[in-house]
Formats: C-alpha cells, structure tokens, sequence
C-alpha cells in the first residue's frame, strides 16, 4: 500500500494551464465559493473515492457465501501447510 507524503507546510501548488484555472475559478464562482475551497473540496471527494475502492473488497453474492462456508468448515491442511506449521518455533 503505498505510504501518504506528510508534510508540515499546509500549502499545495498546481501547475495547470490557464484555460484549466479559468474553468476552476468560473465553477467556483458558480458555486459561489473561493478557487481554494472548490479545488479542496472537489479533490477531497475523489480522494475519498479512490481510497475506498483501494481499501474495500467488494464481493458477490456468492463469493461471500462462499468465504463464510471456508471460515466455517476449513478444508484439511495440505502438507506443505502442514509442513509450515511443524516448522514454527514452539511457544513457551
């Protein structure tokens, strides 16, 4: 997963073309806001967005029934698991 920039200094710059901060600042307008506040905004919710489906598995139906059966009746231990498992170190 890859790791978010932290950073001390609360300011972001954007290199966008003028045609691109014109549009901004006319929806901004629109939306009778300031360009800071619409571009926070706006690149907030699609942040939201993106990290959700980063760190949310959507499964069907079927599949999730599918899960709870193999969580509640796991399949025997195959011998390479089982082999892993005599390897551990015993615990006091």
């Amino acid at each position: 997963m890859p790791r978010a920039v932290i950073e001390d200094n609360p300011r972001m710059s954007l290199r966008i073309r003028p045609e691109q901060k014109a549009l901004l600042a006319r929806a901004a307008a629109l939306r009778q806001t300031d360009l800071t506040t619409f571009v926070t905004r706006s690149a907030l919710r699609e942040a939201e967005i993106v990290v959700e489906e980063a760190e949310r598995i959507k499964l069907s139906e079927r599949d999730s029934l599918l899960i709870l059966e193999l969580l509640e009746n796991p399949p025997p231990a195959n011998a390479r698991l089982s082999a892993a498992i005599a390897a551990m170190p015993k615990q006091a």
